[in-house]
């Protein structure tokens, strides 16, 4: 026991001294991914290693590997640092090793997915009495609600598609924005539908969707299964559909309605963006991830459903040595596709409590705040900012695609923060996610005046 306490002692501090570093140091990595597979040691020995001679080589081979992504200064996705408290819950949750399960396997994960689930669910404006299952993240949340989407509609119709599968089965609709996020596709793709199957909404300037065409779409055809799926939180601008009436539009056909909202959820908990999301629980299924906005360690998202029968009957299975299921409400494991995973609610339980609801609202606001004071700047430098800046989304142009590509490979490489390049509307442009509970206006500003120095740079060159 004395060096099992050593051993997590030390891999403690590894972690706790590379989160007091990251702040001043440059994002990118040291090395490469070539690089650093060629100074690695390949071979697999025969005899084993003590484990503290592990833990000591692990951190001299990849630590020069490793990308800022916890830090301040980095906007490149929508990623978020882990907070403090939910840091030290995962490192707690890897200790204790618990598998979730059910209850009966462990008492401790159940309950803790309970309380977050539910606290997640107020903070979110959210039904009550929904289920909400504890993915890796919005593809798995997409994948899973897709999946309660599908059993639901083609059972309405008197197809069991557990039982029989897709071949033979009614024809489902599946009706979409046209800058719907690319899981969405891939969920398509993994449930049988595939993704030719996607009827597609216009958008309007800011990329959120046209409810007129949204009604145009869905009268082209006759009533049957139908599955609209709506977004809060455009990947690039951050716009947010109407979900009040969209929702009401998809309704009038019967349609089951689910929102991606990976980010974009978060805005119902700032009173400040919760118009954004205003009609959010008329919807029947939704996505969303912890480990953006919330800030907790990779991986967590969550797949919430109003129908908690549909959302089980859609994933759970029986056999004869699983233990402590088949209960009246649907246990961990029915509402998520694995079996065996770790307890991901520890650390969603401990940011909640460690942010609490006022903690949480201002995140997402100073997140917010800090992408305008981000466009503000990189405008006031002769970058081209090219869309409303609703959260905490920023696109930004310098001219022409090819120079606009060569400025984000300059300011990677410069190392002061990260960021990187999408399409959007046939442009290429730099794209600014801020997202981090530890980013500050210095932050911001020593990041905009190093892009426009690698810009005024590039141009000279």
């Amino acid at each position: 026991m004395d060096d099992l306490t050593t051993l997590f002692d030390r891999a403690a501090r590894v972690a706790a001294d590379h989160r007091a570093a990251v702040a001043a140091a440059p994002v990118a990595a040291r090395l490469s991914a070539q690089a650093l597979r060629g100074s690695a040691d390949v071979a697999l020995r025969d005899r084993p290693t003590p484990a503290g001679e592990v833990l000591d080589e692990l951190v001299e081979t990849f630590g020069p590997g490793l990308v800022g992504t916890p830090g301040p200064r980095f906007f490149g996705f929508v990623i978020g640092g882990a907070l403090p408290a939910a840091s030290a819950a995962d490192l707690v949750a890897v200790g204790w090793d618990q598998c979730a399960f059910n209850a009966t396997l462990s008492p401790a994960a159940a309950v803790a997915e309970d309380l977050a689930g539910g606290w997640l669910k107020d903070l979110l404006g959210l039904p009550a009495g929904a289920t909400v299952g504890f993915v890796t993240g919005a593809q798995g949340a997409n994948t899973v609600s897709l999946a309660t989407a599908r059993h639901h509609v083609l059972g309405s119709v008197g197809w069991d598609v557990e039982k029989d599968g897709l071949l033979g089965a009614p024809r489902v609709r599946v009706v979409a924005s046209a800058e719907r996020h690319a899981t969405i596709d891939r969920a398509l793709r993994l449930i049988g539908f595939g993704t030719a199957v996607v009827e597609e909404v216009a958008t309007d300037a800011n990329g959120a969707i046209e409810v007129a065409d949204l009604a145009a779409v869905l009268a082209r055809s006759e009533p049957g299964p139908t599955i609209v799926c709506l977004q809060s939180g455009n990947v690039n601008t951050g716009a947010c559909d109407d979900l009040r009436a969209a929702s009401a539009v998809a309704r009038r056909h019967g349609a089951w309605v689910h929102v991606d909202g990976a980010f974009g959820l978060w805005a119902g908990a700032s009173p400040a963006r919760a118009h954004l999301v205003d009609g959010v629980d008329l919807a029947d299924s939704w996505s969303c991830d912890a480990h953006k906005w919330l800030n907790v360690p990779y991986d967590c998202g969550f797949a919430i459903c109003a129908h908690p029968q549909v959302h089980a009957g859609s994933l759970s299975y029986t056999a004869a040595y699983l233990t402590g299921q088949g209960g009246p409400m649907p246990a961990l494991g029915d509402l998520v596709p694995e079996s065996s995973r770790r307890a991901r609610g520890f650390a969603v339980w401990a940011a909640l409590r460690e942010l609490g609801r006022d903690g949480v609202a201002d995140l997402v606001e100073r997140c917010c705040t800090l992408a305008q004071r981000f466009a503000d700047g990189l405008e006031a430098g002769g970058a081209d900012v090219v869309n409303d800046v609703v959260l905490n989304q920023v696109l930004v142009g310098f001219g022409s695609d090819e120079r606009t590509d060569r400025i984000v490979e300059g300011v990677q490489r410069e190392g002061t923060c990260w960021l990187g390049a999408t399409t959007w509307h046939g442009r290429r442009l730099m794209r600014v996610s801020v997202s981090n509970w530890s980013t500050t206006e210095q932050d911001v500003d020593r990041s905009v005046a190093a892009i426009l120095r690698v810009a005024a740079e590039e141009v000279d060159g």
